[in-house]
């Protein structure tokens, strides 16, 4: 039951992907050239994003526990440390760069979207070497 309800939530987080827009990189791109070919558009599907998560967050939390699970996961870290500093500036690189972000990159691919063939396999190589690089300095504190 949980294989369905993540496939369905995933698929409609894409279909919301392609409707809104986000599938095209050049949609990002023009929301990042302020002074060029500006396209606000993209700040209305944040915002929309948003409004739904301060929404759902209010409904879920008044439940017991979840639906499909014994009880919630929460993080328990909220300290700003260099891994999230560098992987935050990586990503708004990468983004900035490509016009994608993960999701946007997946919908992208049936497609055929200009550049998610570079894209995608250049993601998970960076993600591959990210957690390699975690592995080895964590082993290395271990050590």
């Amino acid at each position: 039951m949980r294989i369905l309800f993540g496939f369905l939530s995933g698929l409609l987080f894409g279909v919301g992907l392609v409707v809104a827009g986000m599938s095209d990189p050049a949609k990002v791109l023009n929301f990042l050239d302020l002074f060029g070919t500006w396209d606000p558009s993209l700040a209305f599907v944040m915002g929309g994003a948003a409004v739904t998560t301060f929404l759902g967050y209010r409904l879920v939390w008044r439940r017991e526990k979840p639906l499909l699970l014994a009880g919630f996961e929460v993080p328990r870290r909220n300290d700003i440390d260099r891994d999230l500093i560098l992987g935050a500036a990586t990503f708004g690189v990468g983004w900035g760069i490509g016009g994608f972000c993960p999701g946007p990159a997946w919908t992208a691919l049936p497609l055929a979207a200009p550049g998610t063939l570079v894209f995608l396999p250049a993601m998970l190589a960076g993600m591959a070497l990210a957690t390699l690089m975690k592995e080895r300095r964590t082993a290395g504190a271990r050590a």
